[in-house]
């Protein structure tokens, strides 16, 4: 089974360390072809994981809470401006 990851989103978060950051969201993909090289279509797993954009990863609670995992900075959207 070969195994990818599909990007759905990309999210410009707000540190309670004050720094911003970009976290990009994904989900897994799957394709069950017996032979590579067959074609074939990916399937999503039902898995999916957030990560910042440098690679590290960025934990998502039930109530959708951020943070990344490396050292706890909670992440928040960033307000807009209507100016």
């Amino acid at each position: 089974m070969e195994k990818r990851l599909h990007q759905l989103e990309t999210l410009r978060l707000h540190g309670d360390d004050g720094r911003d950051y970009v976290v990009h969201g994904f989900e897994h993909l799957a394709r069950l072809d017996a032979a590579p090289g067959l074609g074939g279509d990916w399937e999503p797993t039902g898995e999916s994981e957030y990560r910042l954009a440098d690679g590290r990863p960025v934990n998502v609670d039930a109530d959708g809470t951020m943070t990344i995992a490396q050292n706890g900075v909670r992440l928040t959207r960033q307000a807009t401006s209507t100016a």
